[in-house]
């Protein structure tokens, strides 16, 4: 039975023209394209500003994405050639727990 994964991106370098932005979309549909199915939310990136509340940490992330996945490491695997490392980038995986009773 498959789960769902977060992929939380930090990092990257955001496209320096027109021309350099439309190649990174592409690059990214190209991917949803290769995950197809396994996509759950292609997510999307974060606003600047965000706040800490209470006693959390500040994060360095800049956007998700929810796949699903049959475990943990295949959920690695769909990672491979994904365009937010290309850019320099970092994804964080972390499966999404069910909830009990839910």
């Amino acid at each position: 039975m498959a789960n769902k994964y977060l992929f939380l991106y930090s990092g990257g370098n955001p496209p320096k023209s027109e021309a350099e932005g439309k190649a990174v979309m592409g690059a990214w549909m190209a991917w949803f394209g290769k995950v197809g199915p396994n996509v759950v939310d292609g997510g999307a990136p974060f606003a600047p500003g965000a706040k800490t509340v209470g006693g959390a940490s500040p994060s360095h992330a800049s956007g998700y994405s929810i796949i699903m996945a049959d475990s943990l490491g295949d959920a690695v695997a769909l990672t491979d050639g994904h365009p937010h490392i290309a850019s320099g980038g970092g994804i964080e995986v972390f499966e999404i727990a069910p909830m009990p009773g839910m």
